[in-house]
């Protein structure tokens, strides 16, 4: 039962998003307007983590199952994919190697500050 009920508030959360998603014309995904609003209530106490902790594991655990539709998709689609693979790999190379640097440095400042306020 309690797997249920964290299950419900994290659905709760998405349908919310799923509304103001129709309703605020920005090309923000529903799944953002969720999260955020998730994070907000636990942020201020709304719900603890507690209250969905072992059911949002669950379903980062299972996560690399969700992408394997989208991977048959592209291998039936290689044709049509072909012309630009190159450029897509290049891409893909250099935004990966940008979030590195960015995570990079902003692991360094959250370290710096905090060891600065101990």
């Amino acid at each position: 039962m309690k797997h249920m009920r964290q299950f419900l508030i994290i659905l709760f959360f998405t349908c919310i998003g799923e509304v103001l998603h129709e309703f605020i014309p920005l090309p923000i995904p529903s799944s953002i307007y969720g999260l955020v609003l998730l994070f907000i209530a636990l942020n201020h106490g709304i719900f603890k983590i507690y209250e969905v902790h072992d059911t949002a594991d669950f379903l980062i655990d299972i996560m690399p199952i969700m992408f394997i539709p989208a991977a048959v998709g592209l291998i039936q689609s290689t044709t049509s994919i072909k012309p630009i693979l190159i450029q897509s790999i290049i891409i893909m190379m250099i935004s990966t190697f940008v979030v590195m640097v960015i995570t990079g440095k902003v692991s360094m400042l959250l370290r710096k500050e905090n060891s600065d306020n101990e």
